[in-house]
């Protein structure tokens, strides 16, 4: 169905900066499709790293094809890159009756934020950040990642406080302003006056599969390495312990993994990795997937049940052992992953596999 514009009705930008939250923003669209009015104009505020930058390509062209507007901007190309981009959304900005966002915690999406005097505000999955964020919003608290949180601010989240302060106000429902949370993610905390409305993957069931499903089990990647939370050692032990208990062949990159982690597994694993050209939620629709889906704690426990839904592929979940943490992981690290875990639904729980 095609939104282009023209259509009487609202305004909307939508600003996102990663693939998985570029699929949300067109789950969302698909949801309110009778109710999108004018259209909606899609702002890719690109990032650096190659498969980012490949996914998000992709996803694109799947939003052109459903009529939406996309507009590329090399958001990070130079120092005088903000500046330029900031300036040349300020008329968008300033013009939209809907902004739709998909990491409240993005200091390029808090900046954007001031400038706005939009009075709908949505705010599609990052991921598991989303909950963090809806706790963060309901107990008024400052937006802080959560592998961040228990650390002492640095000198740059100083500087930028007030920015921030003046986003998580902005992200408060007020009389002048509505406030939209759509997500796949459970929320044990919802904010007064936020309306919360349930991701169920429709557009991605529409546009996809079923898949063709092989008899084998397959691996997803964790970027929880790279962020500092857990040894890299540990968690290639892990994975060699998880791939030979259940015979997983398959070991699906996560965007954000290293290359030199990525080839040290092939190595020592002998699992093929595979880098996806789609949000893993396409990729497992589209197939051929394996039967058993085998993951740690992350985003695809909640949603790839849901991609999925209809299926015979189970989805199970591996415990992050505490001796897995490295010496800089949050004191918030072990909890909120167990949460994730925790509150997954249609999933198989694994107990934290022994390291061989």
């Amino acid at each position: 169905m095609s939104h282009r514009a023209g259509n009487t009705g609202p305004r909307t930008l939508a600003f996102v900066e990663s693939p998985v939250q570029l699929l949300n923003v067109l789950e969302w669209a698909h949801a309110h499709a009778d109710t999108l009015g004018a259209g909606l104009t899609l702002v890719v505020l690109s990032p650096i790293d190659p498969m980012s930058r490949g996914q998000l390509r992709r996803m694109a062209e799947l939003a052109r094809d459903d009529g939406h507007e996309v507009r590329w901007e090399e958001a990070r190309g130079g120092a005088a890159a903000p500046f330029q981009t900031i300036g040349g959304l300020a008329g968008l900005l300033r013009r939209a009756d809907r902004i739709v966002l998909g990491d409240p915690f993005s200091r390029y999406v808090q900046l954007l934020l001031t400038i706005t005097k939009a009075r709908d505000l949505v705010v599609v999955d990052d991921g598991t950040a989303t909950m963090e964020f809806v706790a963060q919003l309901a107990r008024g608290e400052r937006l802080v990642r959560w592998h961040r949180k228990g650390g002492r601010p640095g000198p740059r989240d100083l500087v930028f406080a007030p920015v921030s302060s003046a986003a998580r106000k902005r992200l408060t429902p007020s009389a002048h302003r509505r406030v939209e949370i759509f997500s796949s993610m459970p929320m044990e905390e919802t904010p007064d006056g936020v309306t919360v409305t349930a991701n169920t993957f429709a557009w991605t069931r529409d546009r996809f599969g079923p898949p063709r499903i092989t008899k084998g089990a397959d691996m997803v990647g964790t970027s929880l390495v790279e962020t500092g939370v857990v040894d890299g050692d540990r968690y290639l032990e892990a994975v060699s312990s998880l791939a030979k208990a259940h015979g997983a062949t398959r070991y699906f990159a996560h965007r954000r993994e290293s290359a030199e982690k990525l080839h040290r597994l092939a190595v020592e694993t002998g699992l093929e990795v595979v880098r996806p050209d789609l949000p893993l939620e396409l990729i497992a629709r589209r197939g051929p997937i394996g039967r058993t889906i085998l993951s740690f704690p992350s985003t695809v426990v909640h949603t790839l049940p849901l991609a999925l839904s209809g299926t015979e592929v189970r989805v199970a979940v591996c415990d992050i052992d505490p001796a897995w943490l490295t010496e800089n992981a949050s004191p918030r690290a072990q909890g909120f992953l167990s949460g994730v875990t925790g509150t997954a639904r249609d999933v198989h729980r694994l107990s934290a596999v022994t390291a061989v």
